[in-house]
């Protein structure tokens, strides 16, 4: 029964560790899977943001130019703008911009003044090309000049997007962009578009609020896509690809099967809607062989592999452990015999060798007790002699040193006998009143209520009761023995209940001991006395530590010369009382 149990609870343990192993490998592909699609979320979210903040970086400055037309009363002369063009720096603080100029709105009276204040400026200005449209929007410069030549003098409104963005943003007085355009100064007829920010007469931008403004022009940026994607965050140092589209024109496009880096298969794929100044750019994000190899994680299959190898050697070992099961209990059986019967041996030579103790420290007594009376005796027939002018005083110095060391024996005999029975009262147990026994301390040593106080949350003791009055009473009665002024000794004791058991001190306004006696004073029959102090048998510390420890606890003292003495044990309480009453029992 006993080997199938054993079986079972292997296969258990290879169950659960086989659980363990495939809950570790699903749990770091997870983490693994979860990392990696942030990564891609980052680089994502990253050129999402790349493009609308180079975009509001760009309307910064095109809002810049209308602030610039508005300093100079609503408009510039050629020359004007040009300086002011060469202070944006464009090619350092604006990379991916094809050039910044001014858009004139011409209304149809005012077309032969505006030819003939730009044919001033340039001679061989001239507007193209020719249209039906009531409105005139011509570019009038744009700089650099030598990059986009092409555009000047090009009437905007001949178009379709070009127009209606230039329309839009003048209505709302907010700067718009254009649907998918062809710049006519981009030799590769690539996708681009126009930026536009409107600039009023009233000198007033951003929404309409109250009724409609002349539109006088506006600052206008031309961008060929490519360049702007170039300029906004190298190919190469991405390995995310993506595409634009607006309206469902491709407008640029990365997804190149001659890419070097191009996945057919993309390990993440998604569609990003971007509403960027009035149009609505769809962005295509996929991603390149570049992501997969910097995002390929062999740690879930080394766990895997690792987990699976472990439990080939749990499984070897529980196969070898339980051949050398049998084998274990049985070993295991024999020393456990051998040990309860080294136990009993070891009990039994104690409690004789404790017999032993007592039997002769009170055989000891009778001797002794004889030697007292026998001196005593002595005394009293020499009473006479001792009162004569000739009597010797080292005769009755003498016996009195004899009726002391009797004492003193008698005192030792009993203080061994004390030791020896500490511990077996435990039938003697009863519940007692501390308040009671604090009374009858004072009674025994003479104190007052004030000179020995009680306090905590406990007022009762129900286990090892004996020895707990035994221990109170040494260290009260050494507190006052050993007082330099007796008369002036104060003790607390306190007692506090703590998970189960009662945490006690003993505290006394002596003489103090130093710290490097501390450990001594608890030994048998060590003790500090010094020159006139009463003499002591330096068994009753060791009877406290004896009692405490019997217990599984520890006594302590804190102490210093002049500082009086703290002694600090712990004492079960009555649950723990109970328990040790049941084991003796059983």
């Amino acid at each position: 029964m006993k080997d199938s149990h054993l079986s079972l609870i292997h296969a258990l343990v290879i169950a659960l560790s086989l659980m363990m192993t495939f809950g570790a490998w699903y749990y770091a592909n997870a983490q693994t899977e979860n990392r990696i699609e942030n990564a891609f979320k980052e680089a994502r979210d990253q050129a999402t943001g790349l493009i609308s903040a180079r975009m509001a970086k760009y309307e910064d400055a095109l809002w810049a130019g209308v602030s610039a037309v508005q300093s100079h009363g609503g408009d510039m002369t050629y020359q004007q703008w040009k300086a002011f063009a060469q202070t944006l720096r464009l090619d350092k603080r604006y990379p991916g911009i094809n050039g910044i100029g001014i858009i004139h709105h011409v209304e149809p009276g005012q077309f032969g003044a505006y030819m003939q204040a730009r044919r001033g400026e340039r001679p061989d200005f001239s507007v193209y090309p020719a249209h039906d449209n009531s409105i005139r929007l011509p570019i009038s410069f744009i700089e650099p000049e030598q990059l986009n030549a092409a555009a000047v003098g090009l009437d905007v409104a001949h178009e379709t997007n070009r127009r209606e963005a230039a329309l839009a943003s003048s209505a709302s007085g907010e700067a718009r962009i254009t649907g998918p355009i062809v710049l006519v100064q981009d030799e590769n007829s690539t996708p681009g578009f126009l930026f536009y920010a409107p600039f009023y007469s009233d000198g007033r931008n951003g929404a309409q609020t109250d009724g409609k403004r002349h539109l006088d022009g506006m600052v206008y940026a031309p961008f060929v896509v490519r360049k702007l994607m170039a300029g906004l965050l190298s190919k190469e140092l991405r390995n995310v690809r993506f595409s634009i589209s607006d309206s469902g024109e491709m407008i640029y496009d990365e997804h190149d099967p001659a890419d070097p880096q191009f996945d057919p298969s993309p390990k993440f794929a998604e569609t990003v809607q971007l509403d960027i100044y009035g149009r609505n750019w769809t962005i295509d994000f996929r991603t390149s062989l570049g992501f997969r190899q910097a995002h390929s994680y062999s740690q879930p299959t080394l766990i895997l592999i690792g987990g699976l190898v472990i439990e080939a050697l749990v499984i070897s070992l529980l196969f070898f452990m339980a051949r050398s099961n049998q084998r274990a209990r049985a070993y295991a059986d024999r020393v456990t015999a051998d040990l309860k019967a080294e136990t009993a041996k070891l009990e039994k030579a104690n409690e004789e060798l404790e017999q032993f103790v007592y039997i002769t420290s009170h055989d000891l007594k009778t001797p002794v007790r004889g030697i007292g009376s026998l001196t005593e005796m002595i005394q009293e027939d020499l009473e006479g002699y001792f009162n004569s002018a000739d009597a010797d005083p080292e005769v009755a110095a003498n016996l009195q040193r004899i009726a002391e060391r009797v004492r003193r024996m008698n005192d030792l005999t009993q203080g061994v006998m004390e030791y020896a029975r500490t511990g077996n009262h435990a039938v003697e147990d009863k519940v007692i009143s501390l308040p009671d026994v604090m009374d009858t301390l004072r009674s025994d040593l003479g104190l007052s209520a004030s000179q020995l106080e009680l306090c905590g949350n406990v007022t009762h003791i129900a286990a090892d009761t004996f020895n707990f009055v035994r221990v109170l009473e040494n260290l009260a009665g050494n507190a006052v023995k050993y007082h330099p002024e007796p008369e002036r000794a104060k003790i607390t004791v306190s007692v506090v209940e703590a998970d189960g058991r009662y945490d006690v001190s003993v505290r006394d306004n002596g003489g103090g001991i130093a710290p490097e006696h501390h450990s001594r004073v608890f030994d048998v029959f060590q003790t500090l006395r010094r020159a006139g102090q009463p003499e002591s048998t330096g068994i009753g510390l060791a009877i406290v530590k004896k009692s405490v420890e019997r217990h599984g606890f520890k006594v302590t003292l804190q102490s210093e010369v002049g500082q009086g003495a703290d002694f600090r044990f712990s004492w079960p309480g009555q649950g723990a009382a109970a328990a040790r009453h049941q084991d003796k029992a059983a």
